[in-house]
């Protein structure tokens, strides 16, 4: 088995050596920049993980991997521009770098780009994982095109929220993993339980992504605090805030969320406030907790010696350990 930081390196190593020939380079100029920010590389290194839970030879699932960590910054690309976010990985943005026109466009080469590294997979695969990368990619449009429409919607239920997580963010986790069991000619049951572990660790995940927006620190966060705040984002803590709220804390929330104007520290202090208040952090912790849980009966359930599943237990612990 190799560990995680082997894994990791080879992947940083290959994503360096990718190259863009195509004219103009000016095109490609905001894909170098994006890819070179780093992360963690979750993704792609799930992708790898998953198929040495079955063999060493990892050589046929690393373009494959390498295409789901170009789509995932493809979307994180556009997600900031749609957001009007200013920092990525305590970087500016693309569109901030150069402008929006640029990062749609250079967004678009992206995802054909990712395309071509999942073209890239061993014939006998192919077919079902492009299927399982198309699928999985009009699942994520399908999760942004929610988590917009519930910015402009006065109720959102709790439910659907975590539809729309799960869309948006858990089920690329799972897709990832269960791409590198296909590769590895794991059982078709253990395929879908590492897409099971996947889908609820990331919606574990994102619920801490949300908590991290308004109690995260912004030197280890690297987002500034407060932006789903600022953009009226119907996240986990809103909705139960929302929900819990009596009348006076439901009106100084919808006060806020109507005005167009205004200063956004005012603005984040106002509903941490709230928060804190009908203790929705306590809230959510439990409920990430929940999906931590679920997340790891799956990742038991897959027939391998246990002392193999070691490695993406841990990656989970780590996932799970991001300070507030």
């Amino acid at each position: 088995m190799f560990s995680f930081t082997s894994i990791h390196q080879q992947i940083e190593s290959e994503i360096k050596s990718l190259h863009f020939t195509y004219p103009p380079k000016s095109l490609y100029d905001p894909i170098e920049y994006i890819l070179s920010l780093g992360g963690k590389r979750l993704r792609p290194c799930l992708t790898l993980m998953a198929c040495n839970l079955y063999t060493d030879n990892l050589n046929n699932a690393i373009r494959p991997a390498l295409g789901w960590e170009v789509f995932h910054n493809f979307t994180l690309l556009h997600d900031d521009l749609m957001d009007k976010a200013d920092r990525r990985r305590k970087k500016p943005t693309v569109h901030k770098v150069w402008n929006e026109n640029t990062a749609i466009l250079s967004g678009d080469a992206m995802l054909i780009t990712a395309y071509q590294l999942i073209g890239q997979t061993e014939s006998e695969y192919l077919k079902e994982i492009l299927d399982l990368f198309t699928g999985t990619a009009l699942e994520i449009c399908g999760g942004q095109q929610f988590d917009m429409e519930f910015e402009n919607r006065e109720e959102v239920t709790e439910e659907e929220y975590l539809e729309m997580i799960r869309l948006k963010t858990a089920v690329l986790i799972g897709a990832c993993l269960k791409t590198g069991a296909i590769l590895a000619h794991a059982p078709a049951k253990d395929a879908i339980n590492l897409y099971l572990f996947g889908v609820h660790i990331g919606l574990a995940f994102q619920l801490q992504d949300d908590l991290l927006d308004v109690y995260g620190d912004p030197a280890t966060f690297g987002k500034n605090i407060g932006g789903d705040i600022i953009c009226n984002k119907k996240t986990f803590l809103l909705i139960n805030a929302l929900k819990r709220a009596n009348s006076q804390q439901k009106e100084i929330l919808k006060q806020w969320m109507e005005k167009t104007v205004f200063e956004p520290n005012q603005k984040i202090t106002a509903f941490t406030k709230i928060y804190n208040d009908l203790e929705v952090k306590e809230l959510t912790k439990k409920k990430i907790e929940n999906y931590y849980e679920q997340a790891i009966f799956y990742l038991n359930s897959v027939s391998v010696e246990p002392q193999k599943l070691k490695v993406l237990t841990e990656v989970a612990n780590q996932l799970m350990g991001r300070q507030y």
